[in-house]
């Protein structure tokens, strides 16, 4: 049987970085990744289409994304199973509870995994988040009975490979992948980690369109091949309908300020979609950072993130504490007093600014 498997979307997120119309495009490009991915089933010709949860913000979706949900799953024409997760998770006031959803889709509403035959021979186990948080694992002390292909789609966390790797992300109905080898399971379609990986026995497909900053790996839609003999072939497919960039931009070198608008200009000029820059290394004294003119650089731009992270004025401090000034006395005070080289140079950078009337950027 061949699925299509996905994960994360989404639908109706913030995106509090975002000016309002920029979160705008950006919930849109949401719902257009996801008719992609209904379009890639009917072409593929696919047997069933699996969402592993997170489908959308439970607490901020709205009428008009229910109804386009119902429409669009409901007009894929193919079976849809839909398993909730900690963000869309299933409630008596969820869309899952009280929309009529159209027959071809089937949503799994228990906290523990239920089973729907999906041919002969062919089992689909799926599991609901009742609750934003604290769901047990799925699979703990599960046994799959019976015989054929056993399967299973759900939102939950794998407790070692990505946790480490997903800083912040918590490890909502988490598991330990020895309890899939003796659950009798073929292989589990899950979703949670946005950060895209094939193990042997468990699939996550990464979030199908941008979420954030700093995003890597091949994420989008699984097509996912599963033999009579529980073989499994798996095909990763690119459905993002937004792009977004995360660039470290060095203002080493830079004399002026427009030696560092063309610095900034040449790195996000020939991009689209969504950037954020940072900006780093040691910044001439000399230069006052203007982060509200560098932020017009992206006006061409679906959204234009500039922050100053990790970026130090280059004082010569030598210099500056062999001077008879004010300053000269507070560098020589400072590297007399304090014995830490950090907690110095720290001292010393916040003190100088202060000096300076300088609020373009932090001491790193």
């Amino acid at each position: 049987m061949k699925f299509l498997h996905f994960a994360d979307l989404h639908l109706d997120a913030p995106f509090a970085w975002a000016v309002p119309d920029v979160a705008r495009r950006r919930r849109q490009n949401r719902r257009d990744a996801l008719k992609r991915l209904v379009a890639l089933a009917v072409e593929e010709r696919v047997d069933a289409i699996l969402s592993a949860g997170d489908l959308f913000e439970h607490d901020r979706i709205t009428p008009d994304t229910v109804a386009f949900l119902r429409d669009t799953l409901g007009g894929a024409g193919l079976p849809v199973y839909l398993a909730p997760g900690n963000h869309d998770w299933h409630s008596p006031l969820s869309p899952y509870a009280l929309v009529e959803w159209p027959s071809n889709v089937h949503v799994f509403t228990t906290d523990r995994l239920a089973a729907v035959e999906l041919a002969p021979g062919w089992t689909l186990w799926g599991g609901a988040h009742r609750a934003p948080a604290n769901t047990d694992g799925f699979f703990t002390d599960f046994s799959a009975p019976g015989a054929g292909i056993q399967l299973a789609v759900a939102h939950a966390s794998e407790r070692n490979g990505l946790l480490a790797q997903e800083g912040g992300k918590q490890p909502h109905a988490p598991f330990d992948a020895a309890e899939l080898e003796a659950s009798g399971l073929v292989h589990a379609f899950l979703g949670h980690y946005h950060l895209p990986r094939d193990a042997e026995r468990y699939t996550y497909p990464g979030n199908p369109d941008p979420l954030e900053f700093g995003e890597q790996g091949d994420r989008g839609a699984v097509l996912a091949t599963v033999g009579t003999d529980g073989s499994l072939k798996r095909e990763r497919r690119v459905v993002a309908v937004s792009a977004v960039h995360d660039l470290l931009v060095t203002l080493d070198g830079c004399r002026h300020g427009d030696d560092v608008r063309a610095r900034v200009e040449g790195a996000v000029g020939s991009l689209g979609g969504s950037v954020r820059v940072t900006l780093a290394g040691e910044l001439d004294p000399a230069i006052h950072l203007d982060l509200e003119g560098l932020r017009q650089l992206g006006s061409h731009l679906d959204g234009f993130v500039v922050r100053a992270l990790g970026l130090t004025v280059a004082y010569d401090l030598d210099r500056i504490a062999e001077q008879p000034t004010v300053q000269g006395a507070f560098v020589r005070d400072v590297r007399a007093g304090v014995a830490d080289p950090d907690r110095q140079r720290r001292i010393i950078l916040t003190g100088l600014r202060a000096f300076e009337d300088r609020t373009d950027l932090e001491v790193a």
